[in-house]
């Protein structure tokens, strides 16, 4: 089979996954939660709807995280004075704890993915991966069934 960018990108996103998903159950955190740890631990307390922007993802999958994770002590709602209408979504010191683990295997799963990289070839790599979330973020191109 050709190694097409699309599967390259496919199998390099799979294997990150399949490492990250290793810690997952010495945790108790689901797919997808650890990155709100580490998110709210750089950025201090914060809504949903800034959440489910940064990450790109449905605000209600947002939500069902955040519920799972605030059942595990992960994480508390605290009413924000401004607009009653939302919460702020804020670590506990659990949450703060495995925040700091979390980035750590981040940085272990990164170490093991551009192992042999310059830094040139690391600044490049993360150049051309941002220009090409971008171009998707302008929206160029749409799929289709093609039927």
């Amino acid at each position: 089979m050709e190694d097409t960018f699309h599967m390259l990108l496919y199998r390099t996103v799979h294997a990150e996954r399949g490492y990250l998903r290793s810690f997952l159950g010495e945790s108790g955190l689901g797919a997808g939660q650890p990155k709100l740890l580490v998110y709210l631990e750089g950025q201090g307390p914060c809504s949903q709807r800034e959440l489910a922007e940064y990450f790109a993802i449905d605000p209600a999958a947002v939500s069902r995280m955040l519920c799972t994770m605030e059942k595990g002590g992960f994480v508390v709602r605290k009413t924000n004075q401004e607009s009653r209408r939302s919460d702020f979504i804020e670590l506990t010191e659990r949450g703060a704890q495995y925040a700091k683990i979390w980035r750590e295997n981040y940085k272990k799963m990164e170490g093991i993915m551009l192992e042999g990289f310059t830094l040139e070839e690391r600044e490049r790599f993360a150049d051309f991966l941002s220009r090409a979330y971008l171009n998707f973020q302008t929206g160029k191109g749409e799929a289709s069934c093609g039927i």
